[in-house]
Parts: C-alpha cells; sequence; structure tokens
C-alpha cells in the first residue's frame, strides 16, 4: 500500500469505524476520524463539542433553511466554516500519505482536489445496527435506539448532500458498498484491504478510470 487512501461512509451503527481502523492496521497506516475533530475544533476556534456536533450532522429541515438564506452573500454559518476547516485538514491527511479517513464526505473532498481514493459505503439492516447501537449506548430501549439510529442516518443523508451536491449512500458514488451485517467485519475489512492493493498495483490508467 503506497499511494491509495480508503475513505469510510457508513450508516449509524454499520461498524464503520470499526472496520475503518482495521483497515488501517491491516495496511500499516493511520485512521482519521477523532483527530479531524480535534484539529478542526482547533483551527476554527469552536468547541470540539460544536465540531462533533456540526461536522457531519445537519437535519433535512435545516439543510432546507440554511440553503435559502446561504443564498445571501452576507450570511454564514458555523457548519460552513466547520465543513471548509474539515476539507482542508482531510486535505492535508491525504497529502501528507495512505491512510483512512471516516466520514465527513471525505469520497468527494478527495475527487475534488483529484487525489485518488478507494470510496467505501458501509450499511446493515437495521436490526444488526440496533444490536451494536444498543451495545454502544448501554440500552436496551428500542424506542430510543431506532429513534436515534434514523436522525443519525437522516442528518448524515442531509449533510452528504448538502456538501457533496449527491445522494449519501448511492452506490454510484463508491467504489464498494458493503454489507456489514451480512459479511461480517471480518470480511469487509478482507475485501477492502484486498481492493486497496489491488488498486495500488494497477496500472494509472484503471486506477483514474473510476
Amino acid at each position: 500500500m503506497k499511494k491509495y487512501i480508503v475513505t469510510i461512509s457508513r450508516e449509524y451503527g454499520a461498524g464503520g469505524h470499526s472496520i475503518g481502523k482495521r483497515v488501517a492496521e491491516e495496511l500499516g497506516i493511520p485512521i482519521y476520524d477523532k483527530d479531524i475533530v480535534k484539529q478542526t475544533a482547533e483551527a476554527s476556534g469552536y468547541s470540539p463539542e460544536l465540531v462533533e456536533s456540526e461536522g457531519e450532522d445537519i437535519s433535512r429541515t435545516d439543510s432546507i433553511i440554511r440553503g435559502i438564506v446561504a443564498s445571501s452573500v452576507f450570511y454564514s454559518d458555523s457548519q460552513d466554516v466547520i465543513h471548509d476547516v474539515q476539507q482542508a485538514i482531510i486535505l492535508k491527511f491525504a497529502q501528507a500519505g495512505p491512510c483512512v479517513i471516516v466520514g465527513r464526505c471525505a469520497d468527494e473532498v478527495l475527487r475534488k482536489a483529484g487525489i485518488d481514493g478507494l470510496h467505501v459505503f458501509i450499511y446493515a439492516d437495521e436490526e444488526r445496527r440496533a444490536v451494536r447501537v444498543g451495545e454502544m449506548l448501554g440500552s436496551s430501549n428500542a424506542t430510543e435506539i431506532r429513534r436515534l439510529m434514523s436522525r443519525k442516518d437522516a442528518s448524515r443523508h442531509a449533510y452528504y448532500n448538502r456538501y457533496a451536491g449527491k445522494k449519501w449512500g448511492d452506490g454510484r458514488n463508491y467504489h464498494m458498498t458493503l454489507d456489514s451485517g451480512v459479511l461480517g467485519y471480518d470480511l469487509c475489512v478482507k475485501l477492502i484491504v484486498d481492493a486497496a492493493k489491488a488498486l495500488d498495483a494497477a496500472p494509472a490508467q484503471v486506477k483514474k478510470g473510476g
């Protein structure tokens, strides 16, 4: 693995971070997730809590309202600032060398910058995701769990739609879409690692074709 950067987009509770972490370990490269939050907070002056909440989440209603208001050149909101700073930090990480980057429209950021990457979307059925989310929350409240899953996924969808201008989760936006619930984490990791190594060894014209 010499050149390729792996980006992981994921449904909430599908294990994207865990899979990304293991991919990074297998390839011997760093993974960036919370690091993006930390550096964005330092560079923007916003609190880590605000960066965490606005760095990838936006409600559909907020997206529509902000889109209307943002038509004014005089308007700017914290999420726009955070996104711009995050974008610069993602590019800094990518330009430093091979890595795994989780979420935050990293796939589109790299595409626009002309940087090669293997773009992956991780999903799973609602039942399996609910089990994982319950474990993360330490909760068995099914209503609470499913409400959080719905809110998180809707927020990520709206965020991706706003800043990438594409449909979040659409297979055409990624090189691989993997069902972690059916395939399991081990196989997902293997498929991503094998694909990254194969792409790295492929002729340049093959890489550009994706």
